[in-house]
């Protein structure tokens, strides 16, 4: 019978207020990862947001502001396990990170919306909004500029090709030109590269380096014994 006496029209009235506000304020975020093509779109915010605002909610009915104050704290660390989820890496580079930082977004919403601060769950998701409509003409002007400019940081990437039976007296070769001329690495990973050759990748530890430079130290890796293909990429993706 303790359903029974838990049963309060006026705090579930209070409930319906708040859920209603995260499944709007939740949805307004959705369309416009809807929109985009977002893996996390109209869905998936909603019921992130909702869901934020069910725990909070029950969690103030049951016991208190301060219990509320905890589940807070759980939906902030469980949110990033399903921010998690919508990470890929794609050809070197890592894709839905702006996804898992809206998702983030939504919970806070819904937790606003579940602690019945209605107006602050609306302020939180004109900010979400405006971090990913307003900024974008930003991001893409700065994207525009060369990477070869002092203001950006860049991780270059040096490979070469070789094949699998002479992989380890490549590699040292490798190491030491890349050293001989001044570059230190801060990682070095080998691939898999059709069915007879292997791909080393040594990640330089400079974030600047000179084209022209970069250049003549491929040609030189290149006329290196073993070595099949030789060359460089910058990299803005970490």
């Amino acid at each position: 019978m303790e359903s029974l006496n838990n049963i309060n029209f006026i705090s579930l009235a209070d409930t319906a207020i708040s859920l209603s506000t995260a499944f709007l304020l939740g949805g307004l975020i959705g369309l416009e990862r809807q929109y985009r093509q977002r893996t996390a779109g109209l869905r998936t915010n909603i019921l992130v947001a909702v869901g934020a605002a069910i725990f909070v909610d029950a969690a103030n009915r049951l016991v208190g502001h301060e219990g509320a104050v905890h589940v807070m704290a759980y939906v902030v660390s469980g949110i990033g396990f399903l921010g998690a989820g919508v990470i890929m890496r794609e050809e070197g580079n890592i894709r839905g990170i702006n996804t898992a930082a809206t998702l983030w977004g939504s919970a806070a919403v819904g937790v606003c919306a579940g602690a019945d601060l209605i107006l602050e769950a609306l302020l939180a998701t004109l900010f979400v909004l405006a971090a990913n409509t307003l900024l974008r003409p930003v991001v893409s002007l700065i994207n525009q500029q060369p990477l070869d400019t002092d203001s950006v940081e860049v991780t270059n990437s040096v490979y070469i090709i070789t094949p699998k039976h002479s992989q380890k007296i490549a590699l040292k070769q490798f190491i030491d030109i890349l050293e001989t001329a001044g570059y230190q690495t801060q990682d070095v990973e080998v691939h898999q590269f059709g069915v007879d050759d292997v791909e080393i990748q040594a990640v330089l530890t400079a974030s600047a380096v000179e084209g022209a430079k970069m250049d003549a130290l491929i040609a030189r890796l290149a006329s290196m014994d073993f070595v099949n293909q030789a060359f460089w990429s910058p990299s803005t993706t970490d």
